[in-house]
């Protein structure tokens, strides 16, 4: 009998690979997830051009520059002793300040800019009478802040918005489509358990959503580390434990699917309007971070900020509430945030066989 379920299983699966992946409805869904794979790209392709203009900026000088030069700049300088320390700047612009004095009159001030680069970091030096005024130094590489952009651009629009209303689409339609095209009665008319059908019909949006999602979360790591010089990338993803940082968003993003897929598999079969239950889910989702800690463990997010990789800081000033969403104060182990989301899909698809037994098709109510 568990052979001739299996095989019902598989068959079920491919019926709904076909109609999930390739059906008009699903194109938003792509749209949806290849978001940030855009965001990445323009951002390579920025970041690119600045890059090959600094390389440009440092052939133009008088000096071969490191970093360790550029950082030894600091204000109250004067202008000869930049130069002796940097040469003559390969941009320089020159401006005239205005400035109103306590008789009445005006006095003309001299200003400066100088810009310089060692190839991949750039110096701007403001100079005011002679003297450095204000110095800013923009790395062209910043592996820090750049997995923090990374880590933020992945919890708040990937796992909030884009991988739940992907699944929110997929899953919701597994039965709620079938009855919408009045196609569900060609299953329940076959010698096929409920139960079973629900599991292949399951299935089948699990591995389309891993398939849709894990494959654009793969797309955006490859996009974001190609954006790094080489000997650079090797040392984010060797050294500053990128590899393992990688292998996390993607599993999250499997479990991610796992988890609000089984929700809104059930939330398909027991409602006939899904923008309520949707609305209901998203809402509990995002109100997560200020409920008592014994409810914060009935959602999937609290479990998957619990397992990712990079904490996102709060900067100074922010306001209580909004360090409260990005911060996770009381995370879960790592075993304890896989186990409590599988162990709550499975819950959820067990009282979902239930329903599944007893539903009823009336395509004339629907």
């Amino acid at each position: 009998m568990t052979k001739l379920w299996w095989a019902q299983i598989n068959a079920v699966i491919r019926l709904e690979m076909k109609k999930t992946l390739f059906a008009r409805r699903s194109l938003w869904i792509y749209v949806l997830a290849l978001l940030p794979v855009f965001l990445f790209t323009a951002h390579t392709v920025f970041t690119s051009r600045d890059r090959e203009r600094s390389r440009h900026i440092a052939s133009k000088s008088e000096k071969t520059l490191a970093y360790q030069d550029l950082q030894a700049i600091k204000p109250e300088m004067t202008s000869q002793e930049v130069i002796a320390q940097l040469g003559k700047p390969p941009l320089r612009f020159h401006w005239n300040e205005q400035r109103p004095l306590e008789s009445g009159g005006s006095e003309e001030i001299p200003h400066e800019s100088y810009h310089y680069s060692d190839g991949v970091n750039d110096l701007y030096v403001d100079i005011a009478e002679g003297r450095v005024s204000s110095v800013h130094l923009h790395q062209g590489y910043n592996l820090a802040q750049d997995s923090i952009v990374f880590a933020g651009v992945f919890q708040f629009f990937y796992l909030r918005l884009a991988i739940f209303f992907g699944c929110l689409g997929i899953f919701m339609n597994l039965f709620r489509g079938e009855i919408l095209d009045k196609s569900l009665h060609f299953y329940f008319l076959a010698p096929i358990r409920r139960e079973v059908l629900m599991v292949g019909k399951f299935l089948a949006g699990l591995l389309a959503t891993c398939l849709v999602f894990v494959t654009s979360e793969l797309l955006q790591i490859l996009v974001f580390t190609w954006s790094f010089s080489p000997n650079l990338r090797d040392l984010y993803l060797y050294q500053n434990h990128g590899l393992a940082h990688s292998a996390a968003y993607l599993g999250i993003t499997a479990l991610a699917c796992l988890g609000y897929g089984a929700f809104f598999l059930a939330a398909g079969m027991l409602f006939r309007n899904p923008i309520l239950p949707a609305a209901a889910i998203l809402g509990w989702e995002a109100v997560n971070p200020f409920l008592p800690a014994l409810l914060k463990k009935f959602s999937v997010i609290y479990y998957l900020k619990s397992l990712c990789p990079v904490d996102i800081p709060s900067p100074p000033g922010m306001p209580a509430l909004m360090s409260l969403l990005i911060s996770n104060p009381d995370p879960v182990s790592t075993p304890v945030a896989i186990l409590g989301i599988m162990i709550v899909a499975l819950l959820v698809l067990y009282i979902s066989s239930f329903q599944a037994r007893r539903m009823e098709i009336n395509y004339t109510t629907e």
